[in-house]
C-alpha cells in the first residue's frame, strides 16, 4: 500500500518535472500561466492532465489543434515513477522514499536540461543538494560528506583547470559532488564518480566530434543511482579489494 502511494506520488510529481524542464531554463514561472498546449497556447483541462493515460487516451495529440505532444511527457512521468518504487525499496521508511526519490528525480530534470540546453539550473541543482541532506536520518553526517565531497571537488577543478589551461568542472559539478557526497557518503561517492566515467567512456568514445559538448550531469546522476540502489554490493566490493 505504502509502495503504491509513493508511486504514486512519483508519477504526479514526474508531470510537474516536465513543467520544470520545460519552463525553468526558459525563466518562465513554473506557476503561471497554466499548463497549456505549446503549439496553440490553449489551456488545458484538467482530465488533459492526468499523467501517461491522458497522453494515451489523446492518442499523443493535443485535444484542440491536435498537434503532436512530445513523447517526453508521458517518459518523463512514468521514469519518475519507476525511481520512486524502485527507492521506496531501497529506503529507510517512507518519508526517506519521498525525499530520495525526489533527488533523484530533480537529478532526471537536470540531466534533461543538460542534455537539451547545455545549462544546470542553480534552483534545481539547490533543491536536489537540500533534500539530499535529509534523504536519511544521518543528516549531520550527510551534511559533513556534502561539504567534504564539494571542497574535493573544488580542489580537483583548480588542478584540472590549470591543467587544460582552460575553466573545468563549474559550479553545477561541484553541487552535484555535494549531492553525491550527502547520498553516499565518500567512499562511495568516489565509487560513483569512477562509475560515471566508465559509462560516459563508451559515448565519448563513439562522439569524437571536437564541437559536440557531451553533457555529464547525466553520467553522474545514472552512476549515483545505480551506487545508491547497489550500496551493499559496492560496500563489500571496496572491503575485499582493501580490507
Amino acid at each position: 500500500m505504502q509502495g503504491g502511494l509513493v508511486t504514486l506520488f512519483g508519477l504526479l510529481f514526474g508531470s510537474f518535472l516536465n513543467v520544470l524542464i520545460l519552463r525553468i531554463p526558459k525563466e518562465e514561472s513554473v506557476v503561471f500561466p497554466a499548463s497549456h498546449c505549446p503549439s496553440c497556447k490553449t489551456n488545458l483541462k484538467w482530465w488533459h492532465n492526468i499523467p501517461v493515460i491522458s497522453w494515451l487516451l489523446l492518442g499523443g495529440k493535443c485535444a484542440f489543434c491536435k498537434e503532436k505532444i512530445a513523447l517526453q511527457y508521458p517518459l518523463i512521468e512514468l521514469i519518475t515513477a519507476i525511481i520512486f518504487a524502485i527507492v521506496y525499496l531501497k529506503a529507510d521508511g517512507v518519508t526517506y522514499a519521498v525525499v530520495s526519490g525526489l533527488v533523484f528525480a530533480l537529478l532526471l530534470g537536470l540531466s534533461v536540461i543538460d542534455f537539451r540546453y547545455k545549462a544546470v539550473p542553480d534552483s534545481l541543482n539547490l533543491a536536489a543538494l537540500t533534500l539530499a541532506l535529509f534523504s536519511s536520518p544521518s543528516i549531520v553526517s550527510n551534511f559533513i560528506n556534502a561539504l567534504l565531497f564539494a571542497g574535493g571537488f573544488s580542489l580537483l577543478r583548480f588542478y584540472v583547470s590549470y591543467a587544460v589551461k582552460k575553466e573545468a568542472l563549474g559550479e553545477a559539478d561541484i553541487m552535484i559532488a555535494a549531492t553525491i557526497g550527502a547520498m553516499v557518503g565518500l567512499k562511495l561517492g568516489a565509487v560513483t564518480i569512477f562509475l560515471s566515467a566508465i559509462i560516459a567512456l563508451p559515448v565519448f568514445l563513439i562522439i569524437k566530434e571536437k564541437d559536440f559538448e557531451v553533457p555529464f550531469i547525466p553520467f553522474l546522476a545514472l552512476a549515483l543511482f545505480i551506487v545508491y540502489m547497489f550500496s551493499d554490493f559496492f560496500n563489500e566490493m571496496l572491503v575485499l579489494m582493501y580490507g
